[in-house]
This record gives C-alpha cells, structure tokens and sequence, in this order.
C-alpha cells in the first residue's frame, strides 16, 4: 500500500500582503478625513503594524514618558462641557477649591519625580483665566521648573499676552484640546465654540509653547467623526502637536454622558493607532479612562504607538492606577520610562 504525499506546491504557504495604508495628500500634505477614515477601516493587524512601524521610525519602541497632572484649581467651571464633572452646570457631589499655593504644588512636583515623572501637567477649572490667574500660575510654573520637571498647564481659554507670561515662566507645554470633530462639538458643548479653541492654540503656538491638543472618544460619536477629529489634529498650523491625549470617556454619575454606551476597546486602540500614523512625531498619550482598561488593551495601545502615560497623582477627577501597578505592566511589557 503507497501513501501519498503532498506536493510542496500544495503545501507552501502564500505570502500575507498587507492593504497599503492611506496617505495624506502629495501635494499639500494634508489629511483628508476619508484617508484617515480608511486608516480606521484597515484590517486590526494591518492597522497595528503600520502603527508600529511607522512608531519605531521616530521613537525607542520600548520607552514610554511618565507624566502626572495635577488638579490645581478643582471645579467651579462656568462651561457645560457634557462629560465634566467640574462644571458648575452640573451637580456631581465634587466641591469647588482654590488654586493651590506654591508650595503645596513644589510638594507634589517633587514626589511626581520621585515617582519618576519628567512632565508635571497643572490643570485648572477656569473657562478663561484672568490676569491674575495666569501671574499666579505662572509661579507655580516656576516652582515646578526648579524641580527639574518639564511643566504643563491647561487653564482653559487664553487671551493676549497669556502664553506670554507662562513662556517667560518657563512653561513647555500648554495643553487645550479639540474634544471632537467640529460637527459633534455641539452636542457636548454648547458654552464654547470650536473657533475658541482654535484661536487659543494659535495663541499658544505663536508665543512658542508647545502644544498638547487630543481629544475624547466614546462619547456618542461614529467613527467618521473620530477620523474628522483626527484630521482636525494632524492638520494644526503650522504643525500638528507635538503631544496629542486621546481620552477615554470617564462617565461620571450627574453628567448628561453618565450613561453613555461603552466603546468598543478596540476602536480606542484604532484611534491610538490613527493618530500615531497620522502624527508621528508626536507623543501620543493614554489618558482619561485608563484605569478602567484591561491590562491587555494597554498593551495593545502601546503596541499601536502610545508612548505616554499620565500616573501617579490624581488625573483632574478621576483615578489613575497607582504607581506600583503601573510600574509592573511596563515591566511585564518590557517598556521602560523615558529619562528626562
């Protein structure tokens, strides 16, 4: 009796070809929402290892920034953003505070660093700041520099001669985000048009501080309005910026978006993915809502291109996992922090 045996014809194993990943435009370099729509539309892993390609192009793979964000200022804030706890439009138990003093922040610079943060994020609940506020904010800049921190701020919008002042203060980084695509943004704020924003970001970029810009995903929007605040981003004038949060909706109980339907997680790695492609230069960071992600979908937004993380103290309102529990899945993933 003969056995038959397979011809290695039979048997080869045909080569994967991966979808070519969208472009921006050759001629103006810009991003078109449909390109960045078709990135979101790419096949998991295709869209992952373009990511990730494109993510060790420009950065140690194996090395994540620590930042911590401080709650400086704490509620109060006249605006209605729909998924803010702060906002005095809505009644969420959270008590409005004072700005902090400049030493009880040095306090916080210094165990950040300890904990082993090289950027310091100051968060304020103002809609705008007055001069007064920007004089005193910009002392806690100060103290934060001399701890040897890079220092950021985001205190809501900026007139003239603010970002000025932070700048001579020593400040890095002014922090103003999106939120979402330009049509969704009314149905989250209404206090506040999308120009403002804007405006306070050319603001910002004009007196050179850097610019953190993101946005949130998972609060009603499809997943074209994801590519559109995407394409908001990457296209920024002059440049995109060179940190980008991509927020994970926190609901919290008295907001209107407390009983939002979860977004699939891996739609938030696709956006993590995204924005890596579309912005690769820029650090792009997991910030709210991560303490309500697994371990695994950290990963994954790790392996599609984020290379930032806030932890230690409290992010604004909402918790953030400890340090020791941090510390252990970046070991477990043989991710280490970024040296400043």
């Amino acid at each position: 009796m003969t056995t038959h045996t397979p011809s290695r014809s039979a048997t080869t194993v045909q080569p994967l070809h991966f979808h070519a990943a969208p472009k921006p435009a050759p001629d103006t370099g810009a991003w078109s929402v449909e390109a960045i729509q078709a990135l979101f539309d790419l096949p998991f892993a295709d869209l992952l290892y373009q990511a990730q390609t494109v993510h060790r192009e420009h950065f140690n793979p194996r090395e994540v920034e620590l930042a911590t964000l401080l709650s400086v200022k704490t509620g109060g804030c006249p605006e209605d953003c729909g998924y803010c706890p702060q906002s005095v439009h809505f009644d969420t138990g959270l008590t409005a505070g004072k700005l902090m003093g400049v030493d009880a922040v040095r306090e916080a610079a210094q165990r950040a660093k300890q904990a082993g943060a090289t950027r310091f994020c100051m968060g304020a609940a103002w809609r705008a700041p007055k001069d007064r506020d920007v004089d005193a904010v910009a002392e806690l800049v100060r103290a934060v520099k001399e701890e040897g921190l890079e220092a950021c701020a985001t205190l809501g919008m900026l007139n003239e001669g603010h970002a000025e002042t932070l700048r001579e203060a020593g400040l890095d980084y002014y922090n103003h985000n999106l939120d979402s695509a330009p049509d969704f943004y009314g149905e989250i704020i209404t206090t506040r048009d999308y120009q403002d924003r804007l405006d306070t970001l050319e603001r910002v970029r004009g007196a050179g501080v850097k610019v953190c810009c993101g946005g949130i995903v998972g609060m009603g929007e499809s997943r074209l309005q994801r590519a559109a605040l995407v394409a908001q981003l990457a296209n920024l004038a002059p440049d995109y910026p060179e940190s980008v949060p991509i927020n994970h909706l926190v609901k919290v109980a008295g907001t209107p978006l407390a009983d939002q339907p979860d977004l699939d997680p891996l739609e938030f790695v696709r956006t993590i993915a995204v924005a890596r492609i579309t912005m690769p230069r820029a650090r792009v960071r997991l910030s709210a809502g991560r303490q309500q992600m697994s371990e695994a979908v950290q990963a994954l937004c790790f392996l599609a291109g984020a290379n930032s993380i806030f932890y230690g103290e409290k992010l604004l309102t909402t918790g953030n996992p400890d340090v020791a529990a941090d510390m252990g899945l970046l070991a477990k993933l043989g991710l280490q922090a970024r040296r400043a």
